[in-house]
């Protein structure tokens, strides 16, 4: 997975845990992504696990910082969709 591919993956993550319902959790989140085909199974924890370490989530909900940048990716996306 180069850099770029890892930078989309987790803007699509950070959007993804920014429009699940309140009942879902990160878990929900990160299955739904993967039944998407977006990732495997392992590649989905490697992103979560990156976006814990770099702090666009803690304690399981997104950070200031996950959320500007899940704003972001959804302006990017409506670009070009």
């Amino acid at each position: 997975m180069n850099e770029q591919d890892l930078e989309l993956l987790k803007q699509v993550t950070l959007l993804g845990v920014y429009k699940k319902k309140p009942e879902e959790s990160l878990n929900d989140v990160r299955l739904m992504l993967v039944d998407t085909g977006m990732y495997d199974v392992k590649e989905s924890k490697k992103i979560f696990k990156l976006l814990k370490d770099e702090k666009y989530i803690i304690d399981g909900v997104l950070s200031l910082k996950g959320i500007t940048t899940a704003k972001e990716a959804e302006i990017l996306f409506k670009q070009y969709g």
